[in-house]
């Protein structure tokens, strides 16, 4: 696209389609939906959050049932029961007095129920998991979360959700993480009106193992859905872009015109629409090449007719200057004249010819009466006086209706031509009938005379341009041979058929059929 030039918006919209191969597109639109699943990892983080969450409402309820408990106790029996949760719940709860002194720590009473995980001895497959964690929870924009570090000194003042519970009256959950990046879930409540505080922790690695399996199981998912979509799409690719590459090449072979013998792929196994585009490119190049060996051949008989009468007036005209005689000029002069008559007919009759099929191509047809325009035709003829010697006369065979669709001047030329081929054969004093017969797909319309007829090894050649056979006594040059070739391309141009048979009525004389379909009835 030239610079500075604007396309028009939905051009704009489709115009990477034109830049990018089909391989390319149907991998970026299978990668797409991909991409859309991957977004499931974001659901990941919110199941994080759900189980982070469903243990903050446990760090709670065991916080107050555990500070219910030391409130009812006696002094005596406190570090009892700070022991036996401890053990039993795997937690570690610490009493602080009112004014921050550590009071009771389970795990100095009962020895620590749970040990922290140090990372630096873990095998290297735990360091690849937290790098991985890490990695993921940048991608979804994670908040960082706090490390959990013990405090030098053991006191309710290094312990921030233990003044806050002071001051609210109510339990305080916060998470930090451990050294291994596991969670460490500590819970701050009141026991009793006291004053005193409590202090629950407890880690739950068990989270981070529970992400780490479904992140694992979604990878190994979309990996493996990744290399089935790659490959998926890459035969897609193949399917498709490799019998395009084929057509593409021999259509410009063909286009190049190289060489006359190059076929394009049929490709008969295929039933979807790359095999109907491949047969249908074929025919349309069979169809081009007839056209063009038709147009070839029929420039050269059209060089070859006209050269005959230039000649011939060329002979004329050089012996018109030599010749002394009158009467001998007269004849010279004549035979000029109908030479110059020949050519112009000729060349009109060349050029409806050569416009027939792209005017036929262009025309939308109307629905046309053939028994009416035949004896319409038929009529006129009579007023004008062109029937001849012979008698002219048309006859219905049923009750029809007749109506066929097409272009009614190029049915008329049709006529108009079998009714003048027909005149021209019949004696003196015989008749030319024209029967037109309806039947369920289509309408026949048969022109008899009463000449010599068509010999039956001739039938075909007399449609093919330029090809007459005239008696010897008629004089040359009246006809130019394309009067049945037009009216054959017209009948075909209307999906229809002109062909020679004999008569039916097994007399001497010709029989010309032309069939072409009926209209259409709309069902309901």
């Amino acid at each position: 696209m030239p610079e500075g030039e604007q396309l028009p918006v939905r051009q704009r919209r489709l115009y990477w389609t034109r830049r990018t191969s089909l391989t390319a597109r149907i991998l970026a639109v299978n990668i797409i939906a991909l991409g859309l699943m991957a977004g499931s990892l974001f659901y990941l983080d919110s199941y994080r959050k759900q189980l982070v969450g469903e243990r903050f409402k446990l760090a709670t309820a065991e916080a107050q049932i555990a500070a219910a408990g030391l409130a009812a106790a006696t002094p005596r029996d406190r570090a009892a029961i700070l022991a036996q949760i401890g053990t039993d719940q795997r937690l570690r709860l610490r009493l602080y007095q009112p004014d921050g002194r550590l009071l009771l720590d389970s795990f100095q009473v009962a020895g620590p129920s749970f040990v922290l995980n140090d990372p630096a001895d873990d095998p290297w497959y735990r360091n690849v998991a937290r790098q991985l964690d890490r990695s993921m929870n940048w991608v979804l924009g994670s908040e960082p979360i706090p490390y959990y570090r013990e405090p030098a000194v053991d006191a309710a003042a290094n312990w921030p959700e233990l003044a806050d519970a002071s001051r609210a009256h109510r339990t305080i959950v916060t998470e930090r993480a451990a050294p291994d990046e596991s969670p460490v879930i500590t819970a701050a409540t009141p026991v009793g009106s006291s004053g005193q505080l409590l202090l629950t922790t407890r880690n739950a690695p068990d989270i981070t193992q529970s992400v780490r399996d479904a992140r694992q199981t979604l990878a190994i998912v979309l990996a493996v859905t990744f290399l089935i979509s790659i490959q998926l799409s890459l035969f897609l690719a193949r399917t498709i872009v490799k019998p395009l590459r084929a057509l593409v090449r021999a259509a410009v072979r063909v286009r190049l015109g190289r060489d006359r013998a190059v076929e394009v792929p049929r490709l008969p196994d295929r039933r979807d629409e790359i095999g109907l585009l491949a047969r249908a490119l074929s025919d349309m190049t069979g169809a081009l090449r007839n056209r063009i060996d038709a147009v070839e051949t029929f420039a050269a008989d059209v060089a070859h007719e006209i050269k005959n009468p230039l000649a011939s007036l060329r002979s004329a005209l050089e012996s018109l200057d030599k010749v002394k005689d009158d009467a001998l000029r007269d004849e010279l002069t004549k035979i000029a004249a109908h030479d110059v008559q020949r050519i112009d007919r000729l060349v009109t009759d060349i050029a409806e010819a050569s416009r027939i099929d792209a005017e036929l191509s262009r025309t939308q047809f109307d629905e046309v009466d053939l028994m009416t325009l035949a004896e319409a035709l038929v009529r006129a003829r009579a007023e004008r006086g062109d029937a001849g010697p012979c008698e002219v006369r048309v006859e219905p065979q049923d009750a029809g209706p007749w109506i066929v669709p097409g272009d009614p001047a190029r049915l008329e030329r049709v006529l108009v031509n079998l009714l003048d081929n027909a005149c021209s054969f019949s004696p003196p004093g015989g008749s030319v009938v024209m029967q037109v017969t309806r039947h369920p797909e289509h309408v026949e319309l048969t022109v008899t005379d009463d000449g010599p007829g068509v010999p039956s090894e001739a039938r075909e050649k007399i449609f093919d341009r330029f090809h007459s056979l005239r008696p010897e006594s008629e004089q040359f040059g009246n006809h130019s041979g394309l009067g049945l070739a037009i009216a054959r391309t017209i009948a075909v141009a209307h999906d229809g058929s002109l062909v020679a048979t004999d008569r039916p009525d097994g007399k001497p004389g010709a029989c010309l059929v032309l069939e072409l379909p009926t209209i259409e009835e709309d069902e309901g």
